[in-house]
């Protein structure tokens, strides 16, 4: 029982291959065997990383309407987009089951259940058999990331056993959404994985926030993203690195305890595997005094009520014959 109460999770913080979904996949298999040879149970990606975040918009004028600059830029981004029903998470899940390994990995999804041209910022899950157990699209993208990604539901609003932990997650300022946090404590969540594309100055203040309000154990894993991970051969290449910074995307992956402590802090600017093995019993000592959707919530005065009907445009009905 002791050995089911711990967890040896692994915080990827990479850059991809940026906007090169065949190129990223391998780095991304690269880490999943690292953190098996490092008998991690779970290893846990940024938001989007498979293929990347859409950076280029705040360089490229990206708000413009009608711009063949954008339109030729998210053409690429559509073309390297992943669609997990054309099997470009096959190989992912495959390594999953082969080193018996749970993983939590953004990307940026070309759904086809809503006609395959729009995309979504999802956050997967895949457990130890090599089964995806859900997609979460991302509920409302962010400022300029509405120009290319779509409003997602609720249907990924998940949570997935890891030994005796309960894990689930969100994509960046979704962790922000007090009553997408509250969808998830209610069905018992102990770990949750907050993915973001990269910034210190986003997961300092609320990993340890969402640690003290959940009384859980909070993983913040975070992406990188320099000038020198611009791919040349992309469209319009030489426009983005014209505009854009050094340094778009600087990191900030932790872990928080359940008392709001650190048991990573924020690595900046730095790729590599982090990991740390958390103790359930910790979350049930913290428990002891506060526990959001147990015997400190009101369900008779305050009530939460989740939609996870997958959304889609077409519902097609047959008559048996």
């Amino acid at each position: 029982m002791e050995a089911e109460n711990t967890l040896n999770i692994g915080l990827a913080q990479i850059s991809p291959v940026w906007l090169n979904r065949d190129k990223t996949t391998e780095k991304i298999k690269s880490y999943i065997s690292d953190a098996a040879g490092r008998k991690c149970d779970l290893v846990v990606f940024g938001e989007g990383l498979l293929p990347g975040y859409p950076f280029w918009l705040s360089f490229t004028n990206g708000a413009v309407f009608d711009s063949p600059v954008q339109k030729e830029i998210h053409a690429h981004y559509i073309r390297n987009a992943v669609q997990i029903e054309a099997g470009h998470l096959d190989d992912i899940c495959r390594m999953a089951r082969d080193h018996e390994i749970s993983i939590y990995l953004g990307i940026i999804e070309r759904a086809a259940d809503r006609g395959g041209h729009s995309l979504y910022c999802s956050l997967v899950f895949i457990d130890s058999d090599g089964t995806i157990r859900s997609v979460h699209r991302k509920l409302q993208p962010t400022y300029e990331e509405r120009l290319v990604w779509s409003p997602g539901d609720g249907h990924g609003l998940q949570v997935h056993d890891i030994k005796n932990f309960r894990a689930g997650g969100l994509n960046c300022w979704e962790n922000w959404m007090p009553l997408s946090r509250t969808a998830l404590y209610g069905l018992g969540e102990n770990l949750h994985v907050a993915v973001w594309p990269g910034s210190v100055r986003n997961t300092v203040d609320i990993t340890r926030f969402i640690a003290q309000e959940s009384r859980s154990f909070v993983a913040s894993v975070s992406g990188l993203m320099s000038r020198d991970d611009i791919q040349r051969d992309m469209p319009h290449a030489a426009m983005i690195l014209k505009n854009a910074p050094k340094v778009m995307a600087d990191g900030g992956s932790c872990i928080a305890g359940p008392d709001g402590r650190w048991v990573i802090e924020p690595v900046a600017n730095e790729e590599g595997l982090f990991t740390a093995v958390i103790d359930l019993n910790r979350v049930l000592e913290e428990r002891q005094n506060f526990d959001p959707a147990g015997h400190y919530s009101r369900p008779d005065v305050l009530k939460l009520t989740v939609d996870r009907v997958r959304q889609s445009t077409v519902a097609f009905i047959y008559k048996k014959a």
